[in-house]
């Protein structure tokens, strides 16, 4: 049975920033679900099983023999071993794009101390500005190509509590019992790719910035699709 890619967004951004690779690959016959965890900054921590019920909701219609490949962008990277373990379906690959990495067991902090450093100035009554106003134009400016892409992008991207970048997220024991692999835009994910090549996963690079897969979908389409079904 072929299975289903799972296009996992980070958190700190929205679903249209699958939204063109999932057109792509549906186009190229495979089925695709982009679930949305816009919501799942809001209340009160901990975030994370938010994220995991908000994937499970989405293959709800699913069968449960049904096996997925899961893919997750940025910071969704952490949460892919809490999904993985809260999913009835098998699964049967992960592909981390550009991805944060979890912890190998234990947990993992969303933030680095240095990015909490970071953002704590910037949080109004605790709430961060949306993710692309952390940065200037100079560095924004290049991930978009599509002036009406980046319209529904940036509109789209919740304002995250300070708290959710403060959580720690589980890493159950067993969670990569998959084929894992690594899909690499740019810096500064160099160093989490090279990790990933420690442990044993096969990593590819398609050049280009952090949301390189609205510039390039059918390079990132084309990619998922060697890295889980390649040998």
């Amino acid at each position: 049975m072929q299975p289903i890619f799972v296009l996992v967004h980070s958190p700190s951004v929205g679903p249209s920033t699958w939204t063109p690779v999932a057109d792509r690959l549906t186009s190229a016959g495979y089925r695709v679900q982009v679930p949305s965890l816009l919501h799942v900054g809001e209340g009160a921590p901990p975030f994370w099983p938010r994220a995991v019920d908000a994937v499970r909701d989405d293959l709800r219609r699913v069968p449960a023999d049904t096996p997925v490949v899961l893919v997750a962008h940025s910071n969704a990277g952490l949460f892919l071993p809490a999904i993985r373990a809260g999913l009835d379906h098998p699964v049967a690959a992960s592909v981390f794009v550009d991805a944060a990495l979890p912890a190998r067991d234990g947990e993992t902090p969303v933030a680095t101390p240095e990015l909490l450093d970071f953002l704590r100035p910037m949080a109004v009554h605790g709430v961060l500005p949306r993710w692309t106003d952390w940065w200037d134009e100079a560095d924004i400016a290049p991930m978009f190509s599509d002036p009406v892409m980046r319209k529904t992008v940036v509109e789209e991207q919740p304002t995250l509590p300070l708290s959710y970048y403060e959580q720690r997220i589980p890493v159950p024991a067993g969670w990569d019992d998959h084929p894992c692999s690594y899909l690499l835009f740019g810096p500064p994910y160099e160093e989490l790719a090279a990790e990933a090549r420690e442990r044993g996963w096969r990593v590819a690079h398609l050049p280009g910035e952090h949301l390189h897969q609205i510039i390039d979908p059918a390079g990132t389409a084309r990619h998922l699709v060697e890295l889980t079904t390649t040998t």
